[in-house]
């Protein structure tokens, strides 16, 4: 059956059809490179450190410089998948993230690295929401829509996992520069399925002047100067002159930024979607998500390698079961959300993941792999992967199709700017020359953030209705 922008499919039935399969492949390994560029660089830094020759509170932009411009430009991206259209942006965002992984990997200066670094966050800033723009086109609401996020979205939770395992296995066995390479042949074969099974996207004649440019330019630069003001926290610490510079000049720019936003005409976040009570509810848990279980990377990494003495390719492979166990939670997930509804399910992966971050916690006392690390791996990595693709449900399913966008925008934004504020207290609380028992606290801290998402589930999310058909019914 022929698929429309309008999502005109048999909606009598749960299953996919053959060419929802295919744009589902597409947007799944798009996505998959998404979020594998945020994890694949940490066990590559030294390497980097030491081919180009830079120190480790330079290479730290090269790790943030993704993030920042990824979190800054999402509300952009966001508006422009509604207003020109969710699969040109998809296109264009892909060829300028397939340019900057290119250009990372040809980098033989610092500064051409972070540029390249930063074009990649930019491109999976206008990625992220087509993507979450099409499904809502292409896939019908109700079960198979559902089904569609859920694996979409486990197939991010997995290129989260799966980044440093795959990072690992390169700068060992290739060079760091194969961590950048490694997108373009991806890329290549998501842009083959996207040209057969993607909807052609529609732009009316006037869709451009809808754009709030002054606008976007203001919430853009507030969100850069925010999330800039975190990393360099977490490096130069609160005090920072940069970071109080950063931190004050987002300050003043957001609040000219909601003045100019409440009186345009052509607002930049509709002022219906502030109304969604399961947006809102929907971007906490995001927030909080990336702040607890999507710490769990870096804390892991930093704990073999630094305070075990793990190499690049030891320490991705002891993140494989927790891959593994990402996979396992969203079949769980696809179980549970039909007789429990998202709310239960949404609380539960939420406190199973802060079972395992406290687990992992536990761990840091004493004790080898396989019994301090991989019981808390195998449990975060279900908590993980049940709350992933739940967040993305509950946040955009009272959402108009027209909205989708800039929804999965305003998810994303607090999602990675979360994830921006986790690590910066995250590093205060390790200090400067972390011992096992900072490792301890931390992961105490993101336990608790953890079950602070699950809370928020609880409390915004309304119990399910089962329909007559036995799904998920209306959660207001």
């Amino acid at each position: 059956m022929t698929v429309t922008s309008s999502g005109a499919t048999d909606r009598r039935t749960d299953r996919f059809t053959g060419r929802m399969a295919a744009a589902l492949l597409a947007l799944s390994i798009a996505q998959f490179l998404v979020a594998l560029d945020y994890s694949i660089i940490y066990v590559a830094l030294p390497s980097i450190g030491s081919g180009l020759d830079l120190p480790p509170e330079q290479l730290q932009w090269v790790v943030s410089a993704y993030a920042v411009f990824f979190a800054s430009f999402l509300m952009v991206g966001g508006r422009a998948a509604d207003l020109i259209g969710p699969q040109r942006l998809f296109f264009l965002a892909l060829g300028l993230f397939g340019v900057g992984s290119l250009a990372a990997g040809l980098a033989g200066e610092q500064w051409l690295l972070v540029v390249s670094r930063a074009a990649q966050g930019v491109g999976a800033a206008g990625l992220t929401p087509a993507m979450l723009a099409l499904i809502g086109s292409v896939f019908p609401a109700g079960p198979v829509r559902a089904r569609a996020l859920a694996i979409w979205g486990a197939i991010g939770a997995v290129g989260l996992a799966a980044g440093v395992l795959i990072g690992g296995v390169l700068t060992a066995v290739l060079s760091w520069r194969w961590v950048f390479f490694v997108n373009v042949p991806l890329i290549a074969v998501t842009v083959v399925l996207a040209l057969r099974a993607l909807p052609a996207g529609s732009r009316s004649a006037t869709s451009v002047r809808h754009l709030n440019v002054p606008g976007a330019a203001l919430f853009t630069s507030a969100v850069l100067l925010l999330v800039a003001a975190l990393t360099q926290a977490a490096v130069a610490g609160w005090t920072a002159p940069s970071c109080l510079g950063c931190l004050a000049g987002s300050v003043v720019l957001g609040a000219v930024w909601a003045v100019h936003d409440r009186r345009g005409t052509a607002p930049l976040v509709p002022p219906m979607l502030l109304r969604v009570r399961s947006l809102a509810g929907g971007s906490v848990m995001s927030a909080l998500y990336m702040a607890s279980v999507g710490a769990e990377f870096f804390l892991i990494t930093l704990f073999l390698q630094d305070v075990w003495g793990y190499g690049p390719l030891g320490a991705g492979i002891a993140f494989l079961p927790l891959a593994v166990s990402v996979v396992a939670g969203n079949l769980v997930t696809g179980r549970l959300v039909g007789p429990w509804g998202i709310r239960a399910t949404l609380a539960t992966g939420f406190a199973v993941g802060a079972a395992g971050l406290a687990l992992l916690g536990l761990g840091t006392g004493g004790g080898d792999y396989w019994t301090a690390v991989l019981p808390g791996l195998f449990v975060s990595g279900l908590g993980q992967g049940m709350a992933f693709a739940g967040m993305y449900i509950a946040g955009t399913k009272d959402v108009p199709d027209d909205d989708q966008g800039t929804a999965s925008a305003v998810l994303t934004t607090t999602q990675y700017t979360g994830g921006a504020m986790g690590l910066a207290v995250l590093v205060l609380v390790l200090g400067d020359t972390p011992a096992p028992s900072a490792f301890g606290h931390a992961y105490a801290l993101t336990a608790v953030l953890a079950l602070c998402a699950a809370a928020v589930a609880l409390r915004v999310l309304s119990p399910a209705v089962p329909s007559a058909a036995g799904t998920a019914g209306d959660e207001r």
